[in-house]
């Protein structure tokens, strides 16, 4: 699972605008940001990259919180 929807709605940014700096089609990305496909690492990386946020930012963690 990933958090691209969240961090897109965070920092105001469109998908379609995310699609054109990653060199993906829209449907891709709508995909990414609806959790029905997951991108690969090195598309991980580079959506972080160009949102200026750290990875980890984009998962959804697999550990339950501690408190």
């Amino acid at each position: 699972m990933n958090r691209v929807k969240e961090v897109l709605d965070r920092k105001g940014i469109k998908q379609i605008w995310l699609a054109e700096q990653l060199g993906k089609s829209y449907n891709m990305v709508h995909s990414y940001a609806q959790n029905k496909r997951q991108p690969s690492i090195e598309d991980l990386y580079k959506i972080a990259e160009i949102l200026n946020v750290d990875i980890k930012e984009l998962l959804v963690s697999n550990k339950p919180k501690q408190d």
